[in-house]
């Protein structure tokens, strides 16, 4: 049997984690590839998506966290081979659940994070680059949460 692997992303808006996980897949065989890509992949900024317009609202953002974790959950105790969070998940406690999951249910564990959140310069390429126009200001807010492994 093939070793079950989750997946748990971690860094800034605009570091880069949602190319990695693209490019992980990329790697994949075709078939595993597809699979992954219909329902391994998990990410809060998901939910705000109106058809292909992003709609971040605040006061959403704990029931989406709640639905992403759920479907991740369930991807997992379907025995879905490689599971993926593609959170910021700067601090430990917003990913412990996630980790906590894959462990019960007997998956590999595997935290990747993207970028230097505490360098400034990387906080500038990700106010730069990411894709939802989240501002300099607010980057520098979030990495200033940033908990090492």
């Amino acid at each position: 049997m093939t070793q079950k692997l989750a997946i748990i992303m971690r860094g800034l808006p605009g570091s880069g984690k949602s190319h990695w996980v693209e490019q992980f897949v990329a790697n994949l065989p075709l078939e595993e590839a597809i699979r992954v890509r219909q329902g391994g992949i998990f990410s809060t900024d998901s939910f705000f998506y109106e058809g292909e317009e992003y709609r971040f609202d605040a006061k959403k953002l704990s029931e989406y966290h709640q639905r992403n974790l759920t479907a991740f959950i369930h991807a997992l105790s379907s025995a879905q081979p490689i599971v993926i969070c593609d959170n910021t998940n700067l601090c430990r406690w917003e990913y412990m659940a996630y980790e906590a999951a894959a462990k019960a249910l007997d998956y590999q564990v595997r935290i990747v994070l993207v970028g230097e959140p505490l360098d400034r310069a990387h906080q500038q390429l990700c106010a730069e680059r990411n894709r939802h126009g989240v501002p300099l200001n607010q980057i520098r807010r979030m990495a200033a949460q940033f908990e090492a492994f």
